[in-house]
């Protein structure tokens, strides 16, 4: 099966449907060839919806549909039958998903799956020529169109919501250990930004993001910087890995700090656990337990684990598991 590029950025066209004419139509009987005015009303067109879902790949799929249209309304019919209403049309999008109509400027955000927004509304059905009679106009011939729907080009940006999210410098063993808890089977390698988009994996239901690792200057647009940053914000607890292979843990630990209070000082008011990865790499339980102390005076909960140990991985999920339970 190929595997479908992530897409986090999009921009469509969409249209609600138009509104059905209004018709002239007269009623007729056995004796009276044209008797009162009997034209129905059109039918109100269809509304555009977006609909929020589980699914991180949707907007890829939409990567080659750049126009959306909802149903229009039927026009009226004979014996006063007013025109079928369009049907709505329900864009489906992942949860995160942030619109932008760029013709109003209006925004909306998807942060509930099933939630179901409007975004754009369907054209009023036109009025047929019973609506017009009157005690003055007992037998109007008045009609009138169907009114357009609305339209707009919309800016589809995708926020990720996730649980847990991983975040480090890069080679940290974010993928890594992404990998051992929940089996993703995401891309791993030695160099860095081997992961370009966001990874994600389920745990006992929680989601879990691996967020591609972040350089000094990520915040002023450095490297991928602005990309990836912005799939922290709607994250609950941040797991902020820091490698043993780093001879200076503190100063890492604190360049990715940094980047995340310059872009936004929120990001470091949220819960956050600390992870020294690639405990393997130190054979010394005394070394190990120094390097411990060292990073628990910025933040206290710290834990230690190698992806070669099945018996770490678990003890570190299930210590995840109690932070966001």
């Amino acid at each position: 099966m190929a595997i479908m590029p992530f897409v986090d950025e999009l921009t469509v066209f969409a249209r609600a449907g138009r509104g059905g004419d209004g018709v002239v139509r007269w009623l007729r009987t056995k004796n009276k060839e044209m008797g009162g005015p009997a034209g129905g009303d059109g039918g109100r067109g269809g509304s555009v919806y977006a609909l929020a879902v589980r699914d991180i790949s949707l907007l890829a799929k939409y990567k080659h549909q750049k126009e959306f249209q909802a149903e229009h309304g039927k026009d009226g019919e004979k014996k006063s039958v007013h025109g079928v209403a369009g049907k709505d049309l329900d864009i489906a999008l992942p949860m995160g998903s942030v619109i932008t109509n760029m013709t109003t400027s209006e925004v909306v955000s998807l942060t509930q799956e099933g939630e179901r927004v409007l975004l754009l509304r369907g054209g009023a059905g036109g009025r047929g020529n019973e609506s017009f009679k009157g005690s003055t106009n007992r037998s109007p011939r008045n009609w009138t169109p169907g009114k357009p729907g609305q339209e707009a080009t919309l800016s589809i940006e995708l926020q990720l919501i996730a649980d847990i999210g991983f975040i480090g410098l890069p080679n940290a063993g974010k993928t890594s250990l992404l990998n051992a808890m929940t089996n993703a089977g995401a891309k791993v390698g030695d160099y860095p930004f081997t992961t370009l988009e966001p990874n994600l994996g389920v745990v006992h239901g929680y989601i879990i993001s691996d967020i591609p690792g972040l350089i000094e200057g990520a915040a002023s647009g450095k490297g991928l910087g602005h990309k990836f940053l912005r799939h922290v914000r709607r994250t609950k607890v941040l797991v902020h890995l820091l490698s043993l292979e780093n001879e200076d843990a503190v100063k890492a630990y604190e360049t990715v700090r940094t980047e995340l209070r310059e872009f936004d000082p929120v990001l470091t008011e949220k819960q956050e656990i600390v992870v020294l990865t690639k405990t393997d790499l130190i054979s010394d339980p005394v070394a190990l337990k120094r390097r411990v102390a060292e990073i628990k005076k910025y933040v206290p909960v710290v834990a230690t684990v190698t992806v070669y140990d099945d018996e770490q991985v678990k003890a570190l999920r299930d210590v995840l598991i109690r932070a966001i339970a």
